[in-house]
């Protein structure tokens, strides 16, 4: 078994076997790399691994988030890539920039049509959990978790709002004597942030049709899926974890990781060495394919070893 100790001892030796951390560093890119080809061998599939180090301290969320720059990431590891074999997408992100999320979700549709697997060895939150969602299926491991992509903007959720503001008016109108407070909470406000919540709101609603249209379920089962990921009434909360058993209830197609042995350890494998990566180097995110394109952003800090 691929495990993170397992791993993590290989880096220490190689570390003085080699007589540096770049020594290190190395073997881990490198075991990394033989792990994502098994796979795609055990597989018959192509597989784009898409990690950002958004759980390790100091890294930048203008790189870990799902952004603009992701476009050439995906350009460069399809780039080559059969699309008669479909794709497995190993995700683990935070999520990030509502458009770029459309455009990488119709950008990779575009090339393997609906033949996409998500692969969740950890978590794909937010507009990651939209990639996912968007999916034929999801495999996931009793570990792993998505989670809901109701909008937000600035870090406020933009339903909370918009229930806040409506349920403000009512107050008002029924208690005139509450219009001081409820002035002094909204004066803090910038001009038509209300308005760009309901925008939002608006946009995730249309987008989650999108993805779910194309997938053969019937609009009852459209609708669940809807109300669990892009409306935060019963999640409450945008961080919510939702695990496999949660997404099977409301429709989604879940392949559970445990199921095959050999998969399971290969795709463990590659997010240990990911996660031992980041931990120890300035990685901010890698998408890497099975045949050796690769697309790696980091960032300049101190005590670490650079990654090329």
């Amino acid at each position: 078994m691929n495990s993170w100790s397992e791993l993590n001892n290989e880096y220490n030796q190689a570390v003085v076997s080699g007589g540096s951390e770049k020594s290190g560093y190395n073997h881990i890119l490198q075991r990394k790399s033989q792990f994502i080809q098994d796979l795609s061998a055990l597989t018959g599939r192509n597989t784009i691994l898409y990690f950002s180090a958004f759980l390790n301290q100091g890294k930048s969320t203008i790189n870990t988030d799902i952004n603009d720059k992701d476009i050439n990431a995906f350009m460069e590891t399809i780039r080559g890539t059969d699309k008669n074999k479909g794709l497995d997408l190993i995700l683990h992100t935070p999520g990030g920039e509502i458009g770029a999320t459309e455009q990488i979700i119709s950008y990779l549709k575009s090339y393997y049509g609906e033949d996409i697997r998500a692969i969740v060895p950890q978590m794909a939150m937010s507009a990651g959990s939209m990639i996912a969602v968007s999916c034929k299926s999801i495999m996931m491991g009793r570990q792993s978790c998505i989670g809901p992509f109701d909008p937000q903007l600035g870090g406020i959720a933009c339903q909370s709002m918009l229930r806040e503001y409506n349920y403000a008016v009512k107050e008002v109108m029924n208690n005139p004597a509450s219009l001081g407070l409820w002035q002094v909470m909204f004066s803090r406000l910038t001009p038509t942030f209300l308005t760009r919540c309901q925008q939002a709101n608006e946009l995730v609603d249309k987008l989650a049709d999108k993805i779910l249209s194309g997938k053969g379920l019937s609009q009852n089962t459209i609708e669940d899926i809807k109300t669990k990921f892009s409306q935060n009434d019963d999640t409450k909360i945008h961080n919510r974890h939702i695990d496999r058993e949660e997404c099977s209830k409301v429709g989604l197609v879940i392949e559970e990781l445990e199921r095959d042995q050999n998969i399971q350890d290969l795709v463990l494998g590659i997010h240990h060495c990911c996660m031992i990566l980041a931990d120890k180097t300035n990685l901010d995110k890698i998408v890497e394919n099975n045949i050796g394109g690769n697309y790696i952003l980091t960032t300049a800090l101190s005590n670490t070893t650079t990654a090329p």
